[in-house]
């Protein structure tokens, strides 16, 4: 069984839980407030309920408990207090210095199997400690966490290049890294996700828009089993292309340049 896991998006270091949560609570507020006016909130005696102003956003909170012992197999720390266990989880909810000096938290991402991957926050941690050594080492702790979810963070796109670097020898490298022979295919398995392949192939989830708009799949979350992806080398690279005009493109590589303009008739496509 697949443990539970907090992926850290900035470093790629991934938390792993020593066992699994027995529940998980999903709590969904919506965007609304009590309308207001300058004089203060809007009533009336023939109001039945206080009129709303529908404010969009709005957030959506995970909460979970995981239990921690020292004497649980499956930790590569070796320890007498449980909290050296529990202190990279408590580190998830700690402010960081940000560019500007804005303190912000760590983006994460919960992942559990192929059926969890929720970019997001952790905005509060609470731990109950018990079975203390004597000298007042806990040896057990149950430590309960609530995730708040954020946008899914934006794919990094490469700066548009110069005339310069259109030049011969930049086309040639464009050309080296965009090889036909470099194109992956990967076969779709029951319940696998595009932001999972994005992971194993590139590293970074984000990338899994660059993979849904190369294949033209419009629904991320329609994805049939034994579908065939053709996945293309050189992300970043693949990226500008796709957002480059046809000469551009074509003049980078003809062989790659052919494949960005796949369509569900072609003849590759099909034979795939």
């Amino acid at each position: 069984m697949e443990r539970v896991a907090f992926l850290l998006e900035e470093t790629n270091e991934r938390l792993v839980c020593l066992l699994n949560p027995e529940s998980l609570e999903i709590r969904r507020v919506a965007g609304v407030r009590t309308r207001a006016s300058s004089g203060g909130q809007l009533t009336g005696v023939g109001l039945a309920d206080d009129p709303l102003l529908y404010t969009g956003g709005g957030r959506t909170e995970l909460e979970l408990e995981l239990l921690f012992d020292v004497e649980l197999a499956g930790s590569t720390v070796t320890t007498d207090d449980v909290r050296t266990l529990t202190a990279p989880f408590w580190n998830l909810s700690e402010n960081r210095q940000a560019n500007g000096g804005y303190g912000r938290l760590p983006l994460v991402r919960f992942i559990w199997g192929k059926h969890w991957n929720i970019p997001g926050v952790v905005v509060s941690v609470a731990e109950r400690m018990e079975q203390f050594t004597a000298a007042g080492a806990p040896q057990r702790s149950w430590l309960r966490m609530r995730l708040l979810r954020v946008q899914e963070p934006a794919l990094p796109t490469p700066p548009a290049p110069t005339p310069v670097d259109l030049a011969a020898p930049a086309l040639e490298r464009l050309e080296s890294e965009l090889e036909g022979e470099a194109v992956r295919y990967h076969e779709i398995l029951q319940g696998e996700r595009l932001d999972d392949i994005a992971t194993q192939v590139y590293g970074l989830p984000a990338y899994w828009r660059l993979i849904a708009e190369f294949n033209g799949i419009a629904d991320p979350f329609d994805l049939p089993a034994g579908m065939i992806l053709v996945i293309p080398p050189a992300p970043e690279a693949v990226w500008w292309l796709l957002r480059t005009d046809d000469e551009l493109a074509e003049a980078a590589s003809e062989t790659f340049s052919s494949l960005l303009r796949l369509r569900p008739v072609s003849p590759l496509r099909i034979a795939l």
